[in-house]
């Protein structure tokens, strides 16, 4: 789940991290307030979205009197601001304002957990501010990591020895860092970033900017945190999905994925594309799914307009094979059947499944494996 940089920084605040004074409007008229409270220009007008490269779209202006903080306002709240990591844009509901930060340098800092150590790491760098897929991608040595001991935590030398290297106040910088890492850990963060960190003409270092990421699966311990979650950013048909215990994810392709695990989710993606097509979905209704889940997620596949076919690939383990082929005929009878549907079956009760299927009037085209099944979804997407 993400977090607007307004909520990150109002955590970091109560951590002790220093971020500029501001606060959140979702109107002109609480934007002219907000301007009131802080008291003087210049002040920069943020629009809160979960993307990423709001500057270059226009969604974070200097304003320096009031009719330029109109203006600013005007021109994103109720818009759909598109940025380079969005190109379908998000909505602006809300902006953030805050008091100018007269910089002297930029800064990357982040925490995030690194699969493939197993640990925690930090990462820094003194090219802040830009885009830092692009700075490891041409120029890795510019980042500096430190792995993490999870027993231990982010050590007091760790962070001294980051701060030297970034050539930022050590005492300051340290202080920072520590608290950004009990924040990951105390709210079960996936990530905590901040870009920029900025060194500031007075010599103080502030978080510019926060980014903070929380593991879904962690929320039951957060309640006060999964109420912040602003539905305006999530697409239509994730949100839906999220209602009945889904995980779904929407992509680019023309071929609607229904399976019960991750990791057959992304055997299956493969498959698609092994066979020359694409996945327009990923969809795991998980091995406890039941009958009325299976049928939300069937209407949801059917509800995204690029789905040509549907491929539905299913081990019954914990998900009989019974149990899904009623879920199927249920969904059939409350949506329909606009698509050619695969399905491949395997598992617990798949005898009873095929014949329910069979017997249900409706045209579900059976697979006898999954390169089969993909084969054949992939043919009646228009594909190979």
């Amino acid at each position: 789940m993400k977090l607007h940089e307004h909520q990150a920084k109002e955590i970091f605040a109560k951590y002790g991290i220093p971020v500029p004074e501001g606060r959140v409007a979702f109107s002109l008229k609480e934007a002219k307030e907000v301007a009131q409270e802080l008291g003087e220009f210049p002040l920069v007008v943020k629009a809160q979205i979960h993307c990423g490269g709001r500057g270059k779209a226009g969604g974070v202006k200097i304003v320096k009197n009031m009719e330029d903080l109109e203006k600013a306002v005007e021109g994103m709240l109720g818009k759909v601001l598109k940025t380079f990591q969005c190109p379908d844009g998000k909505p602006v509901s809300r902006v953030w304002i805050e008091k100018a930060t007269a910089i002297d340098k930029e800064f990357y800092l982040s925490i995030t957990l690194d699969r493939s150590k197993s640990k925690p790491v930090i990462m820094a760098s003194s090219a802040g501010g830009m885009e830092i897929e692009e700075i490891a991608k041409e120029n890795p040595e510019a980042i500096i990591i430190e792995d993490i001991d999870p027993e231990l935590g982010l050590m007091p030398y760790q962070a001294r020895k980051l701060a030297f290297k970034l050539g930022l106040p050590v005492k300051e910088f340290s202080q920072i860092a520590l608290k950004l890492y009990k924040i990951y850990t105390d709210l079960d963060a996936s990530l905590v970033e901040i870009n920029p960190l900025v060194l500031d003409k007075e010599g103080k270092v502030i978080a510019l900017d926060a980014k903070l990421d929380l593991d879904d699966n962690a929320l039951f311990r957060h309640k006060d945190l999964e109420e912040m979650e602003d539905q305006t950013q999530i697409p239509e048909l994730e949100a839906e999905a999220k209602k009945y215990g889904l995980n779904y994810i929407k992509l680019n392709g023309n071929i609607g994925c229904m399976v019960n695990g991750a990791g057959l989710a992304m055997a299956t993606m493969d498959i698609i594309k092994l066979a020359g097509g694409e996945p327009a979905n990923f969809l795991d209704v998980g091995g406890g799914a039941n009958v009325e889940q299976i049928a939300n997620a069937f209407r949801i596949l059917m509800a995204d307009p690029d789905v040509k076919a549907v491929f539905i690939n299913i081990f019954g383990g914990i998900l009989r094979c019974d149990r899904l082929a009623q879920g199927l005929v249920e969904a059939g009878k409350m949506v329909e059947l606009k698509v050619p549907v695969v399905v491949r079956m395997e598992g617990t009760n798949v005898d009873e499944g095929k014949r329910i299927l069979s017997e249900s009037g409706m045209n579900f085209i059976n697979a006898e494996d999954m390169w089969d099944g993909a084969k054949k979804a992939v043919e009646l997407a228009g594909g190979k």
